[in-house]
């Protein structure tokens, strides 16, 4: 339910700040210890994607979202069918009447509109409440796989369209994450599925 679209100028923003970055480390440290710097890469989203653990929390979100829909669904009908006899019947009822019942159609719209701004914190919070142990297990076990293989840096990769890794310098730990989540290395998420964005992070490990 997460694709994260960011503006060309953030992007600009992020690759300038990354660029910043490395050239602080070309300039302040020197080519004998640099070339102690290990480098690794990681699809963090593909890994997140394949834990056994999100397919359980989407089902439940999804049923929980069903509920809401469902509720809000029944409220519509309800105006809709009281919105109906109020045009079918508006002109023949008194003064008194016609202003209850504007009243109560003004008061039915008013919930509805309520019910959807709740509706979207609610379900966010259940997003947060089923999300955030998986993602918070998937970071401690690329921290694990990352500090016990030593490396200074991990570039997460599923956080933007990187064309081009040198495997000699930059190793992927996908494989080594999934060890440690007990994911079938041979599982892989289908190509259509795999979420590109406009950005990519550098995280330290060290």
């Amino acid at each position: 339910m997460h694709t994260i679209v960011l503006k060309r100028t953030k992007f600009l923003k992020i690759m300038k700040t990354t660029i910043k970055f490395l050239t602080v480390l070309f300039l302040f440290v020197s080519t004998s210890s640099f070339a102690q710097v290990k480098l690794a890469h990681i699809n963090s989203q593909e890994i997140v994607a394949l834990m056994p653990e999100m397919d359980s929390a989407n089902v439940k979100l999804e049923k929980y979202g069903k509920e809401l829909s469902d509720q809000l669904q029944d409220m519509q009908k309800e105006f809709q069918t009281k919105y109906e006899t109020y045009q079918q019947k508006s002109a023949t009822w008194t003064a008194a009447v016609l202003e209850s019942k504007q009243k109560e159609l003004q008061d039915m719209q008013t919930r509805l509109e309520q019910f959807q701004q709740n509706a979207q914190q609610t379900f966010q919070m259940e997003q947060q409440k089923y999300y955030a142990p998986i993602y918070k297990k998937a970071n401690e076990a690329i921290t694990k796989v990352a500090k016990a293989g030593g490396y200074t840096y991990v570039i997460d990769l599923s956080a933007g369209a990187v064309i081009y890794v040198d495997d000699a310098n930059a190793k992927s730990i996908s494989d080594d994450v999934k060890r440690e989540l007990s994911i079938p290395l041979d599982k892989n998420l289908p190509q259509q599925k795999q979420q590109q964005a406009n950005y990519f992070s550098v995280i330290p490990y060290k």
